[in-house]
């Protein structure tokens, strides 16, 4: 019979430099045979659900964190009794990684008794206050390294004096978008590094205005009005997606000076051309909206107003200048509010952005939208209007210069031909970053879309 020895499985960095997750359900339980990359969890990190595969074949041994845990990135979570193979102690591979099968796309094993312990960098502290420098990027841990056969307990222990407070970089972001001095946090994770937590925490500690710390705190009860239980209030841990908008909402408020302009613009021949396009054979099978038509129409609008589809890098100092569109389309789903983007939109056809549309709604719905469709948006369209509402001030997504928010179509008394006639009338509010955009740029790019939703027939003119 082949030995069999214990393996844990660490829970890996799932992306973005994430630096946790919350366990949602486990999809094995202990005694269950699995096989490799079958998936065994669904976890949350702050941007969406993410399924979990094995990183072995064999048995469960144990689950070490209940559902409802939030766990941080390198803790064990499950551990699996496998068969040994007798080559972990081959002399003559003794210093080299051993190859494994593992989780699909993560490469071989660290089979080291432990990592090389990173050397402390000491600087001399400053004489007065002030802005507290970029610290040194802490690497993010591999999935490949968060499987261990011998795990290591490590005690969580502040920073020396004069050595730069640890951190990943999302958390240095997020402090530096907040306004959060990292010297003052007092980090609680391992080896003292300061969370995402860490600095939320220090935010509801009233260092910041009261009106941010409104916006990043939980959605009070209606008032005047006690749940079923006859309780006058319920409290609800504020986590994954929830926490992640909070805080990016505050740092884009804070951050970019938003202005917002609005159009209100006769979209008949536009819900007229829809019609057309559903009846048509063409269209067979495509789900179209107006959230559709208008989405092809930013994109064509952005040819000649590239200043819209921009970054500001205050790091570096520089304008990026995106030479592709992202486009980024905010979803409500029972998790929260997310923002997952179409790579590449500008280079589909309307039938192909109709189905990449589709899909991320109902993924998003789904809660099954992975990090990498939540990152690297260039611009974003919200539509409120599917709630009945006429216009908004929508709030920039973090890093881009712009965000349309759609209002209701309404049927409306309107001027056409001398006439006053009932017409389609949809407002669309355009919100920008003023480093980035200028008025007369946000003005003409809003005219540009409110005169082919008007006429489509005026995209021939403009690309």
């Amino acid at each position: 019979m082949n030995a069999t020895m214990i393996k844990e499985f660490r829970l890996p960095d799932l992306g973005e430099g994430l630096t946790e997750s919350e366990i949602v359900a486990w999809k094995v339980a202990v005694g269950d045979t699995v096989t490799l990359n079958q998936i065994i969890a669904e976890v949350e990190t702050a941007k969406a659900v993410v399924e979990l595969p094995s990183p072995f074949a064999g048995v469960v041994a144990a689950l070490h964190e209940q559902p409802g845990t939030v766990v941080e990135v390198g803790k064990p979570i499950v551990s699996f009794e496998i068969e040994d193979d007798g080559a972990g102690g081959s002399a003559p591979d003794a210093g080299a990684a051993k190859r494994e099968p593992n989780l699909v796309g993560y490469g071989a094993v660290l089979e080291a008794s432990g990592r090389p312990a990173r050397r402390a960098r000491s600087f001399a502290a400053p004489a007065a206050a002030s802005p507290v420098a970029p610290a040194e990027p802490v690497a993010p841990v591999r999935a490949a390294e968060q499987v261990e056969s011998k795990p290591v307990e490590t005690t969580p222990a502040a920073s020396a004096p004069g050595e730069r407070p640890r951190s990943t970089p999302p958390v240095r972001k997020l402090a530096k978008d907040l306004g959060v001095d990292l010297e003052a946090v007092t980090g609680t994770g391992e080896h003292g590094l300061i969370t995402r937590d860490d600095v939320l925490n220090f935010v509801g500690g009233g260092e910041l205005p009261a009106a941010a710390q409104d916006l990043a705190g939980a959605p009070a009860p209606a008032a005047g009005r006690a749940p079923a239980g006859g309780e006058r209030e319920t409290r609800t841990p504020i986590k994954g997606v929830r926490k992640f908008t909070a805080a990016a909402m505050v740092a884009s408020a804070f951050t970019a000076p938003h202005v917002t302009e609005f159009l209100t613009v006769d979209v008949t021949p536009t819900m007229e051309l829809l019609a057309r396009l559903k009846a048509g054979r063409a269209f067979a099978g495509y789900k179209l909206t107006p959230l559709t038509l208008v989405s092809k129409a930013v994109l064509i609008a952005l040819r000649n107003h590239p200043t819209l589809n921009a970054r500001w890098d205050e790091a570096n100092q520089e304008i990026v200048q995106f030479n592709y569109v992202n486009l980024g389309i905010a979803a409500a789903t029972p998790r929260g509010l997310t923002v997952p983007n179409i790579k590449d939109a500008d280079r589909m056809s309307l039938m192909e952005l109709s189905s990449a549309l589709t899909e991320l709604t109902d993924t998003a719905r789904a809660g099954k939208t992975s990090p990498e469709a939540l990152s690297g948006g260039t611009i974003s369209i919200t539509n409120i209007g599917v709630f009945g509402i006429d216009a908004g001030t929508p709030i920039l997504n973090p890093g881009e210069a712009a965000i349309l928010a759609l209002g209701a179509v309404r049927k409306m008394p309107w001027e056409y031909q001398d006439e006053v006639t009932l017409r389609q009338v949809m407002t669309l509010s355009l919100s920008f970053d003023h480093r980035l955009v200028d008025g007369e740029q946000g003005s003409r790019f809003l005219q540009d879309l409110g005169t082919m939703l008007a006429d489509p027939g005026m995209v021939l003119a403009m690309v």
